[in-house]
């Protein structure tokens, strides 16, 4: 319905939901609290399920939150339009989701005792993960073919820009007390040692009643059934509801996907952007 693409400062944005004005206020204006906590990745890599899993966390295990409000009422994307008038308005101590590479972000983050929680997910699950998504997000430009779309991902020519300069950005951070990193895949592989260690992150004890209920209620059987979670109640004009916004949330879907001569292509621009980044993820060795 909207396809149109805007650029600000060279990162491309979808139009209608995104706006230069809602970007430049968040980037200049938006007064970071101490207590935030934001969470941060690069589109299609865990946001959702980061989210459910703070929301729990800070509702000690309680899943009433998240089984009544919205997620993005919960933690708001607040580089969009109205996920900016949210943020504003939600009260403290406040979740909030961000796309945004690190040059985009709110510059009194970085003056801020607030916290960061980055997820990062293999690239090739992300590029998989996106292309189904660009073919229901109606805010989105037709991927066209799998094999075009790998060529404009490589490029960084989608929005929010390039996988590679948006983790290279984050990962900067290392080291920083109020910046934390974990993978998608360490997530799948053990959700409650994970939540354990975002616990001890923030600074949050929960006992271990509590611990069962979030691993419980953050699970992808319990988000895909939750409609709070699902994006089942999102409008139709800028969801397509034929297709499932929690697709299959696994890891290694891309095998399924892409060709061996795609795969070797990802590896080679892989090898080369990230070169010099002095941290091993678990894809890397696979």
């Amino acid at each position: 319905m909207f396809k149109e693409y805007f650029q600000y400062k060279g990162i491309s944005f979808p139009e209608f939901i995104y706006s230069p004005c809602a970007l430049q206020t968040v980037e200049n204006n938006f007064q970071v609290l101490d207590d935030d906590v934001f969470n941060v990745t690069y589109q299609k890599s865990g946001t959702v399920w980061m989210l459910e899993i703070l929301s729990l966390i800070q509702s000690n295990g309680d899943p009433s939150w998240c089984q009544t409000v919205p997620n993005w009422d919960r933690a708001p994307w607040y580089e969009t339009v109205l996920g900016l008038r949210r943020a504003r308005r939600n009260h403290s101590p406040r979740l909030i989701s961000s796309h945004l590479p690190i040059q985009l972000f709110a510059k009194s983050f970085f003056k801020s005792k607030a916290k960061v929680i980055y997820t990062i997910r293999n690239p090739k699950d992300v590029l998989v993960s996106l292309y189904h998504f660009a073919q229901m997000f109606h805010p989105f430009k037709d991927p066209g073919s799998l094999d075009q779309f790998l060529e404009e991902f490589l490029k960084g020519d989608v929005p929010f820009g390039s996988w590679f300069d948006h983790v290279r950005g984050w990962m900067g951070l290392q080291g920083h007390e109020n910046f934390f990193y974990i993978t998608y895949e360490e997530l799948l592989q053990d959700l409650r040692g994970s939540v354990e260690q975002i616990c001890q992150f923030l600074g949050k004890q929960l006992d271990e009643q509590a611990l069962d209920s979030v691993v419980a209620n953050a699970s992808f059987q319990a988000m895909r059934k939750n409609k709070m979670s699902n994006f089942s109640t999102a409008p139709s004009f800028i969801l397509n509801k034929n297709s499932s916004f929690l697709r299959k949330g696994i890891s290694g879907d891309w095998k399924n996907h892409l060709t061996a001569s795609q795969s070797e292509r990802f590896d080679c621009v892989y090898q080369e952007r990230m070169q010099g980044l002095d941290v091993t993820f678990p894809w890397d060795n696979q």
